[in-house]
């Protein structure tokens, strides 16, 4: 029961994490699910995306309200992810064989794989939001809507969302941030809109999850989630873009490092 507890209240943690940063709730909810719910990691990325999906959605209305989002950067970048997730959702994600491959004398199954390269790129994505580089931002300034690295992104994107059940703000935020010119209240924003549409389409895209059985799960996580998104979206009217952008990476940093310690833990042990 204390698990139960401790994984709910990372539910109102996610909701903020989206409110605030536009991004970090698959990134929370994906372990969440799978250590304190003890749901395999398959199952746990489906669940994730309706409920990213659902709690994203809750949290447009008051980034709509200040002017947050960039519908033209949205509708590019959006519609080229998702092509990509359902794609990826209902066709390659399933043809993966379980386990994916042997490594020496270990077994590397699909739920690992899953788990470490989430993990892996949340630290890539955390370096560049960390990393402060005057010179790539002020050129992706000088181009603030690069069509084709849009799309481009886009798709990758998707194909990552499609896999790891994420809405994909970790790497959206980033990308909007440093290829799009936007200061990151704007990205935290666009991302929520897509985050919302990456995640529904890709859990209807999902021939392996059915909310009914998990709807005692689903409806606390998600209310709990709601209202953390709904605090965090009021909370990041009073700070800073500035420091919103070194946090988010330190965030994802520690959540990547901490999954990638536990996974080889659990390869090792």
């Amino acid at each position: 029961m204390s698990l139960e507890l401790l994984g709910y209240a990372g539910a109102v943690l996610m909701g903020i994490s989206l409110g605030i940063f536009g991004g970090g709730g698959s990134t929370l909810t994906v372990p969440i699910l799978v250590y304190l719910f003890h749901q395999d990691p398959v199952t746990a990325t489906g669940l994730s995306l309706f409920l990213v999906g659902a709690t994203s959605a809750a949290g447009l209305f008051a980034h709509h309200r200040q002017g947050n989002i960039e519908w033209r950067t949205a509708a590019v970048f959006g519609a080229a992810s998702l092509i990509s997730v359902f794609a990826t959702r209902r066709w390659l994600l399933p043809a993966l064989p379980d386990p994916l491959f042997h490594l020496g004398g270990i077994v590397v199954g699909k739920g690992v794989f899953i788990l470490g390269l989430f993990a892996v790129m949340m630290v890539f994505s955390a370096r560049r939001m960390i990393r402060r580089d005057p010179g790539a931002d002020s050129a992706a300034a000088v181009r603030p809507h690069a069509t084709l690295r849009l799309v481009l992104n886009g798709i990758g994107v998707g194909l990552l969302t499609g896999i790891l059940g994420a809405g994909g703000g970790f790497l959206i935020v980033p990308a909007l941030v440093l290829l799009a010119g936007m200061d990151v209240k704007r990205a935290v924003g666009t991302s929520l809109f897509i985050i919302t549409a990456n995640s529904f389409i890709g859990f209807l895209g999902d021939t392996q999850v059915h909310l009914a059985d998990h709807a005692g799960l689903l409806l606390p996580f998600l209310a709990l989630a709601v209202a953390g998104i709904i605090a965090g979206s009021r909370a990041s009217k009073r700070l800073q873009s500035a420091r919103l952008r070194p946090a988010f990476g330190w965030f994802l940093a520690a959540m990547g490092a901490f999954i990638i310690v536990r996974e080889l833990w659990t390869l090792m042990g």
